[in-house]
């Protein structure tokens, strides 16, 4: 297959597994049985609740996350390895998974087992958690990434899959892993769904009771393939809850996956309906079978009402701030670029930068793309996606549709780099959000004008606006766009003095005599380069359990007579910026309140991979967190709690240099992380205060 088919495979994917989650997702609780899911909304045609936004979901905090195991160990990982990417990414207790308790959810048990010693894959065996936990849904809903990673290949997929899944299933839990992202890689190139069952049926063990039910579904649907209600009952009759232990047991989910994949018929919305009006665990099944069913549809216009709302957008919950607010058709590339490098292709080397981008790169490619664009204002301006209009580097572009303005309309298009909790309805697995563009990045575009209808005197400006005050601030000079030609449009995000931004974009306003009609077309849309993180705490507030612009782990976080205050009786983090953030420079007015420890943290790639500059134990000292610590350099310091001091960590290219109160003390030399977040680390119990917190990247 082309490269160019892939992603868009990939894209289809990935957007049709986020459509079946939030499909899912309103009647995902045990109250809703499949009766009173008919009862209550009938034939299911459409979205069930009207989200703001849609908030995390564990299904889609999987397939993000979990993969970067490649990127952290290589592409030939192991289980341990992949445990310890477990232990990276989640911070404990909220957000990426549901933590039911041990013994109860599946992940949360494996987690506790993970960080008390226990390494994966016995984290995750029968022989330590018994098969009642080892075989919940999870060993199938977190793997979809493994399938489009291997376009073609079932085999290997299942393999990476299942080696994968190892760090919290067992036995069945295997089997799901193996058969889902078996079925998946098998999409990019099957002629029907049944070839699709097939190729995943090869790839688990035909004895076991995965198995058992799949050859049940498969009979059931051969022998009656027209009403999916009279396999559901069959399910219920011979593969209920009542015969599985645990709280969501993989093999009924099983037989409700592949009954939506089979009565689907291939068709990507009647799929994730069935799925979801079937019961049990409906964002789970109607999020696997559409992606399986997505990979192999691909896109198509019938999808529309519900890949509308998705807008290419989506919300994850791991510790990486940025990450989290994620772009699908960037994330496709992503996992495009990781499955050429498992093949020995070489991957095009701007998507390679793309992989570790500081910053954002939108090209329109994928067919329909957004990347997550929005409107405000009047009702007459519309954006979609077109083929029809675009740059020699694309296969489209946002077009933009203004429809009968007249004199002083305006209006606004734009990307969100960042979100408060408020714009959220939905707090599920909490997602922890930092910016994605901060105060003096670059900000390119192109624009071309269509005009129809009026005189032309329609103008635009670019602008960022302040997400705390709602500030709008205009960012260079009104001007008329080009109809002949794209034009270049370049702007420094400016000094927010410690607000960041949460929308970038166009104003439009039209000033003529005559109704107006007409289209703009965005293209080429970028930030990048350097950039500079002002934390004022006093502009700052409390959300989702943390402080604004912060992820964090363990610990407690306030806001107190204007500064930040953290503190934990075992150890704890914040972090802010960028994830991909290279050289960097932060540096804290902080003051140590209690404890041993007051650190500042650099190049964090996790809450267990960073390097770590400050006071510890009546010395200075330069820390390199892998799972562990290792010293790099110390000397004597004798810090006082309740004083005030003023501390810069700087990483430099290999060079780790630390000064307090503008006296260089330390020196160190390590290469072992190349880029990572910012932020606030107490290895101990104690308490910081911090009055101002910066972090210059170069």
């Amino acid at each position: 297959m082309q490269t160019t088919e892939i992603y868009d495979r990939i894209y289809a994917g990935f957007i049709a597994k986020a459509i079946g989650v939030r499909l899912g997702a309103p009647v995902e609780p045990t109250i809703w049985t499949q009766e009173r899911i008919r009862k209550t909304y009938g034939e299911i045609t459409q979205y069930l609740h009207n989200f703001k936004n849609f908030a995390a979901d564990d299904d889609t905090n999987g397939p993000v996350y979990f993969i970067r195991v490649l990127r952290d160990y290589g592409l030939d990982f192991t289980a341990e390895q992949e445990g310890r990417t477990w232990l990276n990414y989640a911070a404990e207790e909220h957000g990426m998974y549901w933590w039911g308790g041990f013994g109860r959810s599946t992940e949360h048990t494996a987690y506790l087992n993970l960080k008390n010693g226990i390494p994966a894959p016995a984290s995750g065996s029968i022989a330590t958690n018994g098969a009642a936990v080892a075989e919940q849904i999870g060993g199938q809903i977190f793997i979809d990434s493994w399938g489009w990673l291997n376009p073609g290949n079932p085999g290997r997929a299942a393999d990476m899959s299942a080696r994968a899944a190892s760090v919290a299933h067992d036995g069945n839990g295997l089997q799901g892993a193996r058969f889902v992202a078996a079925a998946i890689a098998a999409a990019f190139t099957a002629r029907s769904i049944d070839e699709i069952i097939a190729a995943a049926m090869a790839q688990i063990d035909g004895d076991s009771e995965y198995a058992r039910v799949a050859k049940a579904v498969i009979a059931f649907h051969r022998a009656h393939n027209t009403d999916w209600r009279e396999c559901l009952a069959m399910l219920i009759a011979d593969f209920g809850y009542d015969r599985y232990p645990g709280v969501c047991h993989i093999i009924p989910n099983t037989g409700v996956l592949i009954m939506a994949v089979l009565y689907g018929a291939g068709d990507l919305p009647r799929t994730a309906e069935i799925a979801t009006m079937a019961g049990w665990d409906t964002d789970c099944n109607a999020g696997n079978a559409a992606a399986i069913v997505g990979t192999f549809q691909g896109l198509q216009p019938g999808w529309d009402k519900y890949r509308g709302p998705i807008n290419d957008f989506l919300v994850t919950s791991g510790v990486l701030g940025s990450v989290n607010i994620l772009d699908i058709p960037s994330f496709a590339r992503e996992l495009t670029v990781l499955g050429q490098r498992l093949n020995g292709e070489t991957p095009n080397p701007l998507w390679v930068e793309d992989f570790e981008r500081r910053g954002l790169r939108f090209d329109f490619d994928a067919p329909g793309s957004m990347h997550g664009f929005r409107t405000e204002g009047l009702h007459t301006i519309l954006i979609r996606h077109t083929s029809e209009v675009h740059t020699s580097t694309s296969r489209g572009a946002l077009e933009i549709e203004l429809d009968r303005l007249e004199r002083g309309h305006h209006g606004r298009i734009f990307y969100k780099p960042w979100y408060r909790q408020s714009e959220f309805n939905d707090e599920r697995y909490r997602p922890m959000l930092t910016p994605v563009a901060d105060d003096g990045q670059i900000v390119r575009f192109k624009l071309r004008f269509d005009p129809w209808n009026g005189d032309g005197n329609l103008r635009v400006v670019p602008y960022v606006r302040r997400a705390m005050t709602q500030k709008i601030e205009e960012c260079g000079a009104w001007l008329v766009p080009s109809k002949d030609d794209w034009q270049d449009y370049e702007f420094a995000i400016p000094d927010g003095h410690g607000e960041a931004v949460d929308e970038i974009g166009v104003l439009v306003e039209y000033f003529g005599r005559l109704k107006f009609l007409g289209r703009l077309y965005l293209a080429e849309f970028s930030v990048g380069g350097p950039g500079r993180v002002v934390i004022d705490p006093k502009i700052e507030k409390p959300e989702w359990g943390g402080i604004t612009r912060f992820t964090w782990n363990r610990g407690y976080a306030t806001l107190e007579a204007g500064e930040l205050h953290l503190h934990t009786a075992t150890d704890a983090d914040m972090w802010t910026g960028n994830a991909y953030l290279r050289d960097q420079k932060i540096t804290a007015d902080l003051t140590p309140l209690a404890g041993a420890a007051h650190l500042l943290s650099a190049r964090v790639q996790g809450t267990s991979r960073f390097y770590a500059a400050g006071l510890s134990n009546g010395e200075a000292v330069i820390l390199r967190e892998d799972h562990g610590t290792t010293v790099l350099a110390h000397a004597p310091f004798a810090a006082k709690l309740g004083q005030r001091y003023s501390v810069e960590f700087s990483v430099i290219g290999d060079t780790l240099s630390l000064s307090i109160d503008g006296n260089p003390l330390l020196t160190a030399t390590d290469a072992s992380y190349r880029y990572g977040m910012a932020g606030l680390r107490l290895p101990s119990a104690g308490r910081i205060s911090v009055a101002r917190l910066v972090v210059e990247d170069f």
